[in-house]
């Protein structure tokens, strides 16, 4: 059998449109339709991933209404009043405020034995208790004052023997001297006309006197130191 006689020739053109081809003209539309649509989707979707992707949060803002309270309008009426003048009268009043009271000052009890052992001393050695108690009346000026230098020799001996005396005051009597705020009431008596507050500037009157060291004789227990100079009886 020659099959050469059922060869088909791809080049030749339909010259029929029946049903059959239809049918497959619809199917390859459909096809294309589908497979384009397919495409599409999947272009969108890969899309809308990235968008997503780089899109920051949004903040979304809600509005809330709140109706508000319905106001009220209030209606004020001046009413004149008359005015009472006051008068306002200040009257002094002298308040007295009580000074509160100063420390109480503790007088220091003086010991009667020391002063006693100074005045027989002064009587033993310079007859001092004598030269005060004595008349003078009855003596001139030239007996006085012969006297007189022989007592200063005996007090003076007491006092170098049994005292240590410092001058107060550096100075020199009459020279000017300014005493500082603060300055020691005990050892500085200022005198005169007194104004203000310190600094005050004067003169030196006098240097003043101060004992640093004190040396008076022990006594034996019994001595009675109210005997100043015992009474003397010559036989």
């Amino acid at each position: 059998m020659d099959i050469t006689n059922y060869m088909i020739d791809l080049t030749l053109k339909p010259t029929t449109f029946d049903l059959w081809h239809v049918c497959l003209a619809g199917t390859a539309a459909i096809l294309a339709v589908a497979l384009i649509f397919t495409l599409m989707s999947l272009l969108i979707c890969l899309v809308s991933r990235k968008d997503t992707t780089n899109k920051e949060p949004q903040i979304k803002i809600v509005e809330k209404m709140v109706q508000s309270e319905p106001v009220i309008k209030i209606v004020e009426k001046i009413v004149e009043v008359p005015v009472e003048k006051i008068v306002e009268r200040i009257v002094e009043v002298e308040k007295i405020i009580q000074i509160p009271a100063p420390a109480p000052i503790i007088l220091k009890e003086a010991n009667a034995d020391a002063a006693l052992q100074l005045l027989y001393l002064l009587q033993n050695d310079a007859r001092f208790i004598d030269f005060i108690k004595e008349d003078m009346n009855a003596y001139s000026d030239e007996d006085v004052g012969a006297v007189a230098r022989v007592i200063h020799e005996g007090c003076n001996k007491v006092l170098d023997e049994h005292f240590t005396f410092i001058s107060i005051a550096k100075e020199n009597e009459g020279d000017k001297i300014t005493l500082l705020e603060g300055f020691d009431a005990a050892k500085v008596r200022v005198t005169g006309n007194i104004v203000g507050n310190p600094p005050f500037t004067g003169t030196i009157i006098h240097k003043g006197w101060q004992i640093t060291d004190v040396r008076l004789p022990s006594t034996v227990q019994g001595y009675n130191s109210n005997v100043i100079a015992p009474a003397e009886v010559e036989l």
